[in-house]
């Protein structure tokens, strides 16, 4: 009996364990392969991702605005772009670079740091959670949560696996907003190139509520 009560005391003295994350901590890498800087965040995300396979969702948009300097980058889209741009606003920076990489829609960083990196993911991953969850079901996915406020439900399109040939981390083809949402389980269908994820996040590219690929 006292050596059951020594165990369960010390079970109850010692430090608990960091609590996980219920969710993906969305990564968002912004670059280019005109960005001298870019192969360097390219193989720090791949570490990462390595390092982290349930609980980061990493996406790396390919931006247009160097293709200037040399060839134009054939993963470039205008919409990369322009969500980048979304995020300089709201970050209040003067202006976009690369390479940029964007936590949850709430932090900011040059992602050539895996120190760096890692520590935002961290802060990412223990905070409290949403309360928002994204499920497969037959034909779609559903959203389901309580709302202090609209949001909106974008669905991304990128490469994964042997479909991706490049040196990015899952570089996005495609990004489709689906509509507002305001709560409630609510289904949506849905078609994609490659793989895909949904982003659930406040409006104006604010918080990042929920992440999930449905692979």
């Amino acid at each position: 009996m006292i050596k059951w009560l020594v165990i369960l005391s010390a079970m109850l003295l010692a430090p608990s364990a960091p609590a996980m994350a219920e969710r993906p901590v969305l990564v968002e890498l912004f670059a280019s392969q005109n960005c001298t800087a870019c192969p360097k965040a390219h193989r720090t995300l791949r570490d990462v991702e390595a390092g982290h396979v349930d609980d980061v969702l990493i996406l790396t948009w390919s931006v247009d605005y160097w293709d200037y300097v040399g060839q134009p980058d054939p993963m470039a889209m205008p919409f990369a772009s322009e969500r980048q741009k979304a995020y300089t606003e709201r970050f209040g920076l003067r202006a976009p670079y690369t390479p940029q990489s964007v936590y949850d829609g709430e932090k900011q960083c040059p992602a050539t740091r895996k120190q760096t990196v890692e520590a935002n993911i961290d802060d990412q991953s223990h905070k409290r959670a949403s309360g928002v969850s994204i499920e497969p079901v037959r034909g779609g996915f559903s959203v389901d949560g309580v709302l202090r406020e609209p949001v909106e439900v974008r669905l991304v399109s990128y490469l994964s696996g042997d479909a991706n040939t490049t040196d990015m981390v899952n570089p996005v083809t495609r990004s489709e907003l689906l509509g507002t949402w305001t709560g409630g389980r609510v289904t949506y269908g849905y078609t994609c190139d490659g793989s895909c994820a949904v982003i659930v996040q406040a409006r104006g590219h604010g918080e990042v509520l929920a992440a999930s690929s449905l692979q």
